[in-house]
C-alpha cells in the first residue's frame, strides 16, 4: 500500500473552483480501480492551501490513474487554479503504531 500526498496552494480566488471540481470527480478517483480511500484537507491557517491524500494498493495502481483519462481531465483543470507550483509525494509505512 502507498499513499500520495499533494500539496496544492491555490489563487484564493480560485478556491471555490477547485472545490466544484473535486466535488465533481471526488467518487471518481475513490473508485478507480486500486485506489482505497481518498481524503482532501485544508490548511489550518491557509484557506488556500489544500492536500489529497490517497490510499493506493501499488505504485502500478497509481500510474494507471496518473495517465487515465479522468486524471487527464481533473488535472488540466487543477493546475490553471495555482500560485505555487504543487508538491507531491508518495510513501509507503515505516512504522505504524
Amino acid at each position: 500500500m502507498i499513499v500520495r500526498i499533494v500539496k496544492m496552494t491555490f489563487e484564493p480566488s480560485k478556491v471555490p473552483e477547485f472545490l466544484a471540481n473535486f466535488e465533481k470527480n471526488k467518487n471518481n478517483i475513490r473508485n478507480f480501480k486500486g485506489c482505497h480511500k481518498l481524503r482532501l484537507l485544508k490548511g489550518l491557517n491557509d484557506e488556500n492551501v489544500y492536500f489529497t491524500y490517497s490510499w493506493w494498493d501499488n505504485e502500478e495502481a497509481l500510474n494507471q490513474y496518473r495517465i487515465s483519462n479522468l486524471f487527464k481531465g481533473v488535472w488540466s483543470k487543477t493546475k490553471t487554479l495555482f500560485i505555487e507550483k504543487p508538491e507531491a509525494w508518495s510513501l509507503v509505512n515505516a512504522v505504524e503504531l
